[in-house]
């Protein structure tokens, strides 16, 4: 059975829905106090905007885009001990339906100096999720990640210049000696000796090459860097199947929150989240993107998914999601374990 060390997801991964006021707002009822804050509109056409405490309060990044790092008081200008604090900017549009996926990792951070190159370091070592901040050195190298197990998917970028995100992931078809842009539609390609040096990560270390896009001599750069825990996170990949009654995939636990990338051909990463499904059952029905700034939009067939308490079953065909010649790379949170370490069981919608 899938039993867990954390029968209480929501204490270290949550969904808020909210709706803005173009004013000055605190969101509560996180359960903890976030050390990563994705907010992305669901009403209306906006940037995924991203801050975490290990860079500051009001420093603000975008995963649809490759801009620097920019400063915006009117963002997120406050972690608190039960969710945050934002101000009147496009985070808190009057108005708009919005969504603010969390992370508990370890506050602002300390430093690691176990790699080659130095870092500061805000790791749970429960919840298998941490942020790395570092200074490029254009010369190949290795980084802590404190998470004493290897992650299997870490999202870069540079904050000093405008340049891509860069992914890597150690799931069914890829590993770190492939990588893919966040920001970007394009199918996970080879040759990434200057990105991850064609090295998996370590229990405690990942690699990076020369190149400027995660290791410019001089540049700041963040990495959010996440393994699988049992009965809480899980990072991997599956076939499609062309069908409405698609493939399964097991996770050993319900899903809160997916996000899904074709591997093989160029595709967007979907978000999914089953607080937002208008069908009432199992179907997760709506979906965003981390490489565009559209709102949420409804699949009528094509790109659904059923959440399971035991996983996720693909419910249509579109290409992004279940294509019959189609590898497709996940990463998934729970909203609660198939079997908690008191033995209760989790139940579908």
């Amino acid at each position: 059975m899938a039993y867990t060390t954390i029968p209480k997801p929501s204490a270290y991964f949550n969904t808020n829905l909210y709706t803005g006021n173009g004013s000055s707002q605190t969101i509560t009822g996180l359960n903890f106090e976030p050390s990563w804050v994705w907010i992305k509109s669901r009403s209306n056409t906006q940037n995924n905007y991203l801050y975490d405490a290990v860079r500051g309060a009001s420093k603000q990044i975008y995963s649809d885009t490759n801009n620097a790092e920019n400063t915006d008081t009117g963002g997120v200008n406050a972690f608190n001990s039960d969710g945050f604090t934002i101000g009147s900017s496009g985070e808190n549009a009057n108005g708009y339906s919005q969504v603010a996926w969390t992370w508990k990792a370890n506050g602002s951070g300390s430093s690691n100096t176990v790699g080659s190159i130095n870092s500061t370091v805000s790791a749970n070592t429960t919840s298998g999720f941490s942020i790395v901040k570092y200074t490029g050195t254009q010369s190949a190298g290795t980084i802590g990640h404190g998470l004493g197990i290897a992650p299997k998917m870490i999202f870069l970028k540079n904050l000093a210049i405008a340049d891509e995100w860069l992914a890597g992931a150690n799931g069914g078809s890829v590993d770190f000696t492939t990588y893919a842009y966040l920001n970007l539609t394009n199918a996970f390609s080879g040759n990434a000796s200057a990105f991850f040096n064609d090295t998996n990560p370590t229990s405690t270390l990942f690699s990076v090459g020369n190149s400027a896009n995660i290791n410019k001599n001089g540049s700041a750069i963040i990495a959010y860097c996440f393994s699988n825990v049992q009965g809480f996170s899980k990072i991997g990949s599956y076939k499609g199947n062309g069908n409405n009654n698609g493939s399964f995939t097991y996770l050993g636990f319900k899903p809160a929150f997916l996000i899904v990338k074709r591997t093989d051909t160029g595709n967007s990463w979907y978000v999914y989240t089953g607080k937002t499904s208008t069908s009432g059952g199992n179907l997760t029905d709506k979906y965003l993107e981390a490489n565009a700034t559209a709102a949420e939009a409804t699949t009528t067939g094509e790109y659904g998914f059923n959440f399971l308490s035991n996983g996720f079953k693909a419910t249509g065909t579109g290409g992004g999601t279940n294509n019959s010649s189609g590898t497709y790379l996940y990463m998934a949170f729970a909203e609660n374990p198939l079997v908690t370490s008191t033995g209760i069981p989790a139940t579908a919608r």
